[in-house]
């Protein structure tokens, strides 16, 4: 089951659904028809899954993403590319080796997906699950409202005197 979150499209709410929805008829190639085939491997490796959309600008419509605890994953469309960029995908094992962009940073990674390439279901269901599990983990670990108290520094004797 597809939750969404209702968004603000020009004067109209279209719920992320609809937006996504939207994006795969609108590119009607290979880009859209691998995004479908992705969103439906995110829905089917964690039904909770939300979709979202987010950075919404004048110049761009939004971004598809796709949250459970945090964001998960985005699914980005590209001319000859369709980009799945974990937020925290650094902190994920990719025993698979699905990760083939964005690898020098230091939080995110990315899949990059050309044109005639099959998706490894199993262990993009995998990277979700994983990436899922770490965004609640991370959700369940309470931080400190207080800050540690600092020490004062020692006392320094004026020369001369004492």
């Amino acid at each position: 089951m597809k939750r969404t979150i209702p968004v603000e499209s020009g004067s109209a709410f279209i719920s992320a659904s609809i937006f996504i929805d939207e994006k795969i008829k609108e590119l009607g190639d290979w880009r859209g028809k691998t995004l479908a085939k992705v969103r439906e491997i995110i829905h089917k490796a964690d039904p909770g899954i939300v979709e979202e959309r987010k950075w919404v600008r004048a110049a761009s419509p939004g971004t598809p993403v796709f949250s459970h605890g945090g964001i998960v994953c985005t699914g980005e469309t590209y001319k000859s590319v369709v980009k799945i960029t974990f937020a925290k995908g650094a902190a994920l094992k990719d025993p698979s080796g699905l990760f083939n962009s964005s690898l020098e940073g230091n939080v995110r990674r990315a899949i990059d997906i050309h044109e005639g390439e099959k998706i490894d279901e199993a262990a993009l269901k995998d990277l979700i699950r994983a990436a899922v599990a770490l965004n609640i983990e991370g959700k369940g670990k309470t931080k400190s409202k207080t800050k540690p108290r600092r020490k004062s520094p020692p006392l320094r004797r004026a020369q001369g005197r004492f």
